[in-house]
């Protein structure tokens, strides 16, 4: 009998348990089963854990940024092999029925499931996908390379695309928190000709260091105004007392976006802030076509994915590791199947 490994969170605040599963699960109409080899740890994992998400009263293994290799296939998937590799991103689900996604905006499905929430994720040796929401990967990427690009990469790349559209001509764009979505959504603008500016926490020089090297103009702390007004503004951190200050920073008729799925309270600040035109806006979650769009671009750049590897066993060191702020990048667990299962 096979048995293999899942590291679970049975209530908020707690910490994940190794459990042992006694038999591979079976992938059902229009599923995969897929053999995790690597899975990134998302802030958003971290939301889950510490109880800013609600939980959803069933334990749950999280895990969005999913590499792995197609190992079954249910009745009526076409399209996959055997053998190849893919990717799972958080939305795991949508309902195709609701106003939202007949408008094109799945991402906003009154009745979404998603990975790593209420879909078992990626922090396991084996995971089950629907196929609709499994991606094919650049191949330039290894597999510890690819698994950012599946979220960080991803919403990076939507609220991107969002603040480009709002702002217009966009010259100089400022990331506010230098991790695992902007350093590499840093290096697609920087492609394009546009010039970055990070902001990170005060004594983070790691991260503004990292920021430098991957071809920003300005680094410094997140309290500190830029040098030139910025046409457009992303917050990956997750602080609301950011938002006026980016708002600041940002010329009339400018954009600040807001990335993340939890942030803490925002502050009040003055109508002066938003006024002459500045827009204010969240992205949420992702859709199909963010994802094909977002692939083929990482196909083309030759992306510097910074990454800190650990062990799935040492997930709750990579999550406690992420909420510290010690390391720059992405973290990524790699998952190496134990003795006692099999592929």
């Amino acid at each position: 009998m096979t048995r293999w490994r899942a590291m679970e969170l049975a209530a908020a605040g707690q910490p994940l348990q190794q459990v042992w599963r006694e038999r591979l699960p079976r992938p059902g109409p229009g599923r995969i089963r897929i053999a995790v080899r690597c899975c990134g740890v998302c802030r958003t994992d971290l939301h889950i854990v510490d109880g800013e998400l609600k939980h959803p009263g069933t334990p749950v293994v999280p895990g969005h940024e999913i590499v792995g290799r197609v190992s079954a296939l249910g009745r009526g998937v076409a399209g996959f092999a055997v053998g190849e590799r893919v990717g799972v991103p958080w939305l795991g689900w949508t309902c195709g029925r609701c106003s939202a996604c007949r408008a094109g905006r799945e991402n906003l499905c009154t009745r979404a499931r998603f990975t790593g929430w209420q879909i078992a994720g990626g922090y396991a040796e084996h995971c089950i996908a629907d196929a609709r929401y499994v991606f094919r990967l650049p191949s330039r990427y290894s597999d510890e390379e690819a698994a950012p690009l599946l979220c960080a990469g991803l919403i990076g790349w939507r609220a991107y695309a969002t603040a480009l559209a709002l702002a217009g001509d966009v010259a100089r764009i400022g990331l506010y928190g230098f991790g695992a979505a902007a350093h590499l959504i840093a290096q697609v603008a920087r492609f394009r000709g546009q010039d970055v500016y990070a902001f990170t926490r005060a004594r983070d020089k790691a991260a503004q260091a990292l920021a430098r090297a991957l071809g920003a103009r300005w680094a410094g702390s997140s309290t500190q105004r830029p040098p030139r007004a910025l046409d457009a503004a992303i917050l990956f951190a997750p602080v609301g007392a950011l938002v006026p200050a980016a708002l600041a920073a940002v010329r009339p008729g400018g954009a600040v976006v807001c990335a993340g799925i939890h942030m803490s309270d925002i502050p009040a600040f003055a109508y002066e802030l938003l006024w002459r035109e500045r827009r204010l806006v969240s992205v949420a979650n992702l859709t199909r076509a963010d994802a094909d769009e977002f692939m083929r671009v990482a196909a083309e750049l030759p992306l510097v994915v910074h990454h800190v590897p650990y062990s799935l066993a040492d997930a709750n060191r990579a999550l406690a590791d992420l909420r510290a702020g010690r390391f720059s990048g992405a973290a990524v667990l790699r998952v190496s199947p134990t003795t006692a299962s099999t592929p």
